[in-house]
């Protein structure tokens, strides 16, 4: 079992736990705010399961029918973990606007502040390592359940501000109107992961930085080539897939240019991981002046 499994798994069990939590937090209390904190807290435990499932897909090798792998099945994840965070967004809307309309004193706020506040802490810790982790071995499906829990993180930090206030000033409309605020920042990180997913979805192109540092590795591994071309890049999940043209000269062997290639792989990979790359090797006379000159 790889280290990225065993995270989408923890995310699973942290997601329970949590969800037990904040349950009881809004049991103890009958706040609007604590309730829609722990309706969130489910389509954590859900978008956890996803997760879990697109690593175990992703992580499959090549086949037949995929040639290619299956690591685009993180960014799918990644797509309804974004979907799933505005639907929660859109249920503690709902449940702020009848606490609006009908706002009453809470039960035992202090109790239910505390035991909301463990599960704040566990979230907090756990979207720190799923982000780091997720960012280091190039896993959308981490990161994305990482967002996904800070965003809760920062919603049950409010959400304990609100409750802190309407029982301090006695104000308890503050209570679903806070409620209703934080659904509107979790909207707009719903967003933000849904957006980075299609990226991936769409095959779009490393980043510029990296893309010109790997111009340049290509560059000083190509040494008897004399120009590359038509560079493209796509990645997916944890995997980049680099293709180009590779102009020789005419007169030398199929063994030579198969020795550049080679070295030019193996410095891809050296610098920048789990790379396929692609290299479709051409005479001098298809050379165009324009591209990655090989100098």
């Amino acid at each position: 079992m790889t280290q990225t499994l065993r995270l989408a798994i923890g995310s699973l069990i942290v997601g329970v736990t949590v969800l037990g939590l904040k349950a009881f937090a809004y049991w103890l209390t009958g706040s609007i705010a604590l309730m829609s904190d722990a309706l969130e807290s489910i389509v954590n435990v859900a978008t956890a399961l996803v997760a879990l499932i697109a690593i175990r897909i992703a992580s499959a090798p090549a086949d037949a029918h995929h040639p290619y792998g299956h690591h685009k099945a993180e960014f799918f994840s990644a797509v309804l973990e974004g979907v799933m965070i505005i639907v929660a967004a859109v249920l503690i809307i709902e449940e702020a606007y009848k606490g609006f309309l009908n706002p009453h004193p809470l039960d035992a706020p202090l109790e239910g502040l505390l035991v909301n506040g463990l599960a704040t802490a566990i979230n907090g810790v756990w979207c720190w390592v799923l982000i780091v982790w997720g960012r280091r071995h190039k896993s959308p499906a981490l990161v994305a359940d990482g967002h996904h829990l800070l965003s809760d993180v920062v919603s049950s930090g409010a959400v304990v501000l609100g409750v802190l206030l309407a029982v301090i000033t006695g104000w308890y409309v503050l209570d679903p109107l806070l409620a209703g605020l934080v659904a509107l920042n979790i909207l707009w990180s719903g967003w933000k992961v849904v957006k980075s997913s299609l990226s991936g979805l769409l095959d779009e192109a490393v980043p510029d930085d990296m893309l010109t540092s790997m111009r340049s590795v290509i560059s000083a591994a190509a040494v008897g080539a004399i120009e590359v071309h038509d560079l493209k890049t796509r990645h997916a999940g944890k995997m980049t897939f680099v293709d180009f043209h590779l102009v020789v000269p005419g007169d030398i062997s199929v063994s030579a240019a198969h020795e550049i290639c080679d070295k030019i792989e193996q410095a891809i990979k050296e610098e920048f991981g789990d790379v396929t790359v692609t290299i479709h090797v051409e005479p001098d006379n298809q050379a165009l002046q324009r591209g990655v000159l090989v100098l």
